[in-house]
């Protein structure tokens, strides 16, 4: 019995550890993949900071999430990702944000709010600071587990403004409480919204500019 006992358990520790190396095995060209997806999605010409993408990938499908300002990303989205080697199948969640001048009016006045502050101005294009690309957040831990689970977010502006019906949302990741702070005050003091919530995460990111990457 003991002897049935021991045999079992190291049965059990072979397929273990078979399926741990399987897993190993797969995870450098998933990865390569997602890098892919990611870049991807980084070149697409319409995507900016009034959008916010996200993905998953697995086994092949690749499913997109998130907000779509410019009316062709989430098309322009979903083809692009389609050219991506070892991607069968797309599943595309994208909501596209209704036309709305208000909302349009909201969103450049809650931008200039933000990004032309002198506390928060180093976010802005040409700052220093990316996301992303180049140091992927799991979202779990990018302030929208809620919205999007489990998916990988991916973009060029650290803080992501979203408008939909006058009710705004600010996404992304910032390096200290106090920007996160300032951030959400910045969005509140602009009039005409219905409400801001503010689901920045405070995210230690290292610090790039142009001198240190040439």
């Amino acid at each position: 019995m003991a002897m049935m006992r021991r045999a079992t358990i190291l049965a059990i520790a072979l397929t273990v550890g078979a399926a741990a190396a399987a897993t190993g095995a797969q995870a450098p060209a998933d990865r390569a993949t997602v890098e892919a997806i990611r870049a991807k999605l980084l070149r697409l010409p319409y995507y900016g900071v009034f959008d916010f993408l996200a993905f998953s990938y697995d086994k092949g499908t690749v499913t997109l999430s998130g907000y779509a300002y410019h009316a062709a990303l989430k098309s322009d989205a979903e083809r692009a990702v389609k050219q991506v080697a070892r991607v069968d199948t797309v599943i595309n969640t994208i909501e596209n944000l209704p036309v709305s001048p208000n909302d349009d009016d909201l969103r450049w006045k809650i931008y200039y709010a933000i990004y032309s502050d002198p506390f928060l101005s180093r976010y802005a294009p040409g700052g220093g600071l990316l996301w992303g690309h180049r140091h992927p957040v799991p979202l779990g831990r990018f302030g929208s587990a809620a919205r999007f689970p489990g998916v990988e977010p991916v973009g060029n502006f650290p803080i992501v403004i979203i408008v939909k019906g006058g009710h705004v949302t600010l996404m992304g990741s910032v390096d200290s409480e106090a920007d996160k702070t300032m951030a959400g005050l910045k969005a509140k003091e602009v009039p005409g919204s219905f409400g801001v919530e503010n689901e920045l995460t405070v995210e230690a990111r290292r610090k790039t500019s142009r001198r240190s990457t040439s």
